[in-house]
């Protein structure tokens, strides 16, 4: 957002405060990215891009949004507290004083979506919540998550006996769910393996890590940290920083799990994001493939990647969240609120664009998601102009005239 941040911090209501106003008296304003809403958000908060809010527009733009006979404090009406939400509390601040300027009794909240994210967690008991979780893999949501998650298992030889695996936790819904189905898997599972949850720390805020620190708590999930400096190393990084820091990730991860004793590490990537690679790949980088399954690695000997989600639709772990109440951060990065690099447009709009276009296509073909997967199952290289092969390029050319008089 283009609006400096102040130094002032007067215009600032804590989440304590807000337990003690009338629930009629206020309107959280959350004005993160659809991306960011979209992995956790208040109840009740209205989502508001800020670049409706941007301050040379902003008198215009606020009493649209705002409409003073609702918001505006006046002779006949106290108006409604705007409360403006962050992910931080940082970019909320100058919001909150221009709103203010304007005439409207409005605040920020004081440590953003975060504060109350702790906030909430901080009701929560941990034995209820785990029990709860742990039952709705086996009830409610046994067909969408539990059975997709132990069908790859299955189909792609994911896991064997003597394996021992780093379950890798980034901290969002994804990894979160990943470490809660192998519990179960090692709960029910035939043959023996071994498993170690791992979460690294490449520089989070200390709010950001505690969010990770409670719900592994909550979630009985013995995770163990090790830190890196990845976010100072890429921070200053102008091209592609967020490729730059997952591969740093990669490489940190394999070692740590190595140091462990790990011949394997577990990424939370879901099916959406393989549909949406196999895309992204066709429209963006001329090429077709796909995100493996599993991979060995090319620089840690012995050691695979596994992707044990690969099968498990995104909506269906939304709800799987959203059903058990639990609240995950989409990026425990800690310069997400300076937007200079998880957040910034250029490196997410892609993939967004992506998701809005299958989103779009699904409308009037209800079977396009499941079309996109399949399409790289059902490759026929006798129809491939040039495919890649173990890195050498071959040509339909090498062996057309070979064919020749066959039927079509």
């Amino acid at each position: 957002m283009a609006l400096e941040n102040s130094k002032e911090t007067s215009n600032e209501i804590t989440i304590e405060e807000i337990q003690e106003l009338d629930k009629d008296s206020y309107l959280i304003v959350d004005i993160r990215d659809e991306v960011e809403i979209s992995h956790g958000a208040i109840p009740g908060a209205m989502a508001v891009q800020t670049d409706r809010l941007m301050p040379e527009n902003l008198a215009e733009t606020a009493s649209e949004i705002f409409p003073v006979e609702k918001y505006m404090p006046g002779d006949n009406s106290k108006g409604k507290k705007l409360i403006i939400c962050c992910t931080h509390g940082t970019n909320s601040i100058p919001l909150a004083e221009g709103l203010t300027e304007l005439g409207y009794d409005a605040v920020s909240l004081k440590g953003g979506y975060i504060s109350w994210l702790l906030y909430t967690m901080g009701k929560q008991e941990q034995t209820d919540i785990c029990a709860d979780v742990e039952k709705s893999l086996r009830k409610k949501f046994h067909k969408k998550i539990w059975c997709n998650f132990t069908k790859a298992i299955n189909r792609y030889e994911l896991v064997k006996e003597g394996d021992r695996i780093a379950v890798c936790i980034s901290g969002g819904k994804d990894s979160f769910l990943m470490a809660k189905c192998f519990q179960e898997l090692k709960r029910h599972n035939k043959f023996p393996f071994e498993l170690k949850f791992i979460v690294m720390d490449p520089g989070y805020s200390p709010a950001n890590r505690k969010v990770i620190e409670d719900n592994a708590r909550m979630l009985n999930i013995p995770i163990q940290i090790f830190e890196s400096d990845i976010f100072d190393s890429v921070y200053n990084v102008e091209k592609s920083p967020c490729y730059l820091c997952a591969r740093m990730r990669r490489g940190h991860l394999y070692s740590y799990a190595k140091e462990l004793g790990c011949n394997k590490i577990a990424l939370g990537h879901h099916y959406d994001d393989v549909i949406e690679t196999i895309l992204m790949g066709m429209l963006y980088g001329a090429q077709m493939q796909t995100m493996m399954p599993k991979l060995h690695s090319t620089n840690f000997e012995g050691m695979e990647l596994i992707r044990p989600l690969y099968m498990v639709r995104e909506d269906d772990i939304k709800a799987w969240r959203d059903y058990n109440e639990l609240h995950f951060i989409q990026c425990a990065c800690k310069f997400t609120d300076t937007c200079t690099t998880c957040n910034n447009e250029e490196t997410k709009s892609k993939r967004q664009e992506i998701k809005q276009l299958i989103a779009t296509l699904k409308k009037t073909n209800p079977f396009v998601e499941g079309n996109i997967f399949k399409s790289v199952e059902n490759v026929n290289i006798d129809t491939l102009i040039e495919y890649k092969q173990g890195g050498v390029r071959h040509s339909f050319l090498d062996t057309y005239d070979e064919k020749s008089g066959k039927t079509e």
